[in-house]
């Protein structure tokens, strides 16, 4: 998608704080407010073209939060259907006095010096949640991203994470059964995206992004019509 590379150029300069910013996030009433709207939402029936997601990306220090493992940065992108909302993006650094090992840092590019200059992970996940609202989640291997927002948003708001998570993967199993397509890498390369800076938590939210449109795309073509249509055809195939 040509004209979405054009966009994460335009946004290059500010991704060392929030594009988003939220408003009165001292109020974690907020936050429970939106977890009720979310037990009372079933999305299950809403037609792929009418559903709001936000697809979204995290860089950590590992893989296990309950470990000590951290969340460096959030990256994310709203969609409806099969649209990436170009203007609508959410990302920043989460601050940390230790400093990223080398690995990490020479991984995702985040320097110690954006992770001291960066807002807390309260203010972050506040800002977060104010972002999404009550849309849907997407992620790649999302149950990484579920377990360390579980960790965080309990340990640092005090509450339960209520958000649906969908993985990439719950429309490629139907799409391209026999690929066995796993990594970001991989799944990009089978569907010609391009993603230039990896490891980097929007411009993979947005690669992501791009692969959840291509797979929506495909998967109305195959007739479905709304994630309730998959979750029956996923069942069929167990």
């Amino acid at each position: 998608m040509n004209e979405m590379f054009q966009f994460v150029k335009q946004i290059s300069g500010k991704l060392n704080s929030n594009v988003y910013t939220g408003t009165d996030p001292g109020k974690v009433a907020y936050l429970r407010n939106l977890q009720r709207e979310l037990k009372k939402q079933d999305v299950l029936g809403i037609p792929f073209e009418e559903l709001k997601i936000t697809v979204f990306d995290i860089e950590t220090t590992g893989f296990y939060p309950y470990n000590g493992d951290r969340m460096l940065s959030i990256g994310a992108v709203k969609m409806q259907g099969d649209k990436v909302l170009e203007n609508e993006v959410f990302y920043s650094p989460i601050y940390c006095e230790t400093p990223p090992s080398k690995e990490i840092e020479s991984l995702t590019g985040i320097t110690k010096e954006q992770l001291m200059d960066a807002p807390p992970i309260y203010t972050v996940l506040k800002d977060f949640y104010q972002f999404v609202k009550s849309d849907t989640l997407v992620a790649h291997h999302s149950s990484h991203e579920k377990q360390f927002m579980k960790h965080a948003t309990w340990t640092t708001l005090k509450t339960g994470f209520q958000h649906r998570i969908i993985d990439t993967s719950f429309l490629t199993r139907i799409i391209e059964p026999e690929s066995n397509l796993v990594t970001l890498d991989e799944c990009c390369a089978h569907y010609g995206i391009t993603n230039d800076r990896r490891h980097h938590a929007l411009y993979d939210a947005i690669a992501t992004a791009d692969l959840w449109a291509e797979s929506v795309h495909r998967i109305k073509q195959m007739g479905f019509s709304n994630l309730k249509d998959v979750y029956a055809e996923i069942a069929n195939l167990k």
